[in-house]
């Protein structure tokens, strides 16, 4: 089988593509010019790179054509929320834009493909004590200009899928988290703090947001898995939320680090690291998703931080050396 990964060097992108090696699939991904490597250097000895730029039609019916997928997972995107502030039109042109030159490839190519359409709880935005936990069928209040752009990019799919009768799956992952997720998320960017302050290059001061808010996390070698079923047992059309169903504020995801730690660590609030608007509490139920495909996470979070703060370890003490 033949899958094409868009944004196959990102965090969950490179997870993905272990995980479609694993499943005895010929795996594309596409990149950009300026994309790291780091995710995927052990695996680039059985993968094919396609260069493509989603803001360009031409480059991604490009990479379209040349793939030829069965199945194609689309979560290249601008993901950092923090950015949709200061860059509300380059995430828009990214998310939605790419997401219609994607389509529209697969469509005029005549392409007879599945389509994993990755969007996010960010989609569900301000939701309420009693709304929770959240359904697919809660009402969408999005609260920042990236859930905006992943809403148009899961009614896109919904559209495309109506419209021409496409195979696409929607998918709402709630947060996930793991080795090589980027510093600059909350819970990756606690440890890369603490691997640093272990290695003498920071000083024992860890600078923190809002640690209030409440997230719903589920480990990222969980959520490929997830995808994976999606689009093997998931319907056309449908959408489906991915989480753990738990709920962990960010100020106890910073005390479960601090255990893994011998440092003595002073906590200091950073405004710049405040948003805003931010959404208070966000935690999900996924049952129509495992009732559908059987999925249900496998790592507890626990495990997923101290991996995480392990990869950082590693990585802080091989740029050192």
């Amino acid at each position: 089988m033949r899958v094409l990964i868009t944004g196959i060097t990102g965090f969950v992108g490179s997870h993905l593509a272990e995980l479609a090696l694993e499943n005895g699939a010929e795996v594309f991904g596409t990149y950009r010019w300026r994309s790291r490597m780091d995710n995927i250097t052990h695996i680039l000895d059985k993968i094919r790179l396609v260069e493509c730029d989603l803001r360009d039609a031409t480059s991604v019916r490009n990479a379209v054509k040349e793939a030829k997928p069965d199945w194609i997972f689309h979560l290249a995107a601008q993901s950092y929320v923090p950015t949709s502030w200061t860059a509300p039109a380059d995430t828009m042109h990214i998310n939605v834009i790419g997401t219609i030159n994607l389509f529209e490839a697969i469509r005029q190519l005549e392409i007879d493909c599945r389509v994993l359409n990755a969007g996010s709880s960010e989609e569900y935005g301000l939701q309420f004590e009693h709304e929770l936990p959240i359904k697919e069928t809660n009402q969408l209040r999005p609260l920042s200009p990236y859930a905006v752009s992943k809403v148009a990019q899961d009614l896109l799919g919904w559209q495309y899928y109506r419209s021409y009768g496409m195979f696409i799956v929607r998918t709402r992952a709630f947060n996930h988290s793991g080795p090589r997720r980027p510093e600059a998320f909350v819970d990756s960017g606690f440890a890369w703090q603490i691997a640093r302050i272990e290695a003498g290059l920071q000083e024992p001061i860890i600078y923190v947001g809002n640690l209030e808010a409440k997230r719903d996390f589920t480990d990222v070698r969980d959520i490929v898995r997830a995808y994976w079923l999606a689009l093997e047992k998931g319907q056309a059309g449908e959408v489906y939320n991915i989480c753990s169903g738990k709920a962990w504020s960010i100020r106890e995801i910073l005390e479960t680090l601090l255990k893994m730690t011998k440092m003595r660590v002073e906590v200091r609030q950073d405004p710049s690291r405040m948003r805003p608007s931010d959404v208070p509490v966000l935690v999900g139920d996924s049952t129509k998703f495992r009732q559908q495909t059987g999925w249900k996470p496998e790592i507890p979070y626990e495990q997923t931080l101290q991996d995480m703060l392990n990869f950082w370890r590693e990585r802080v003490k091989r740029n050192e050396g």
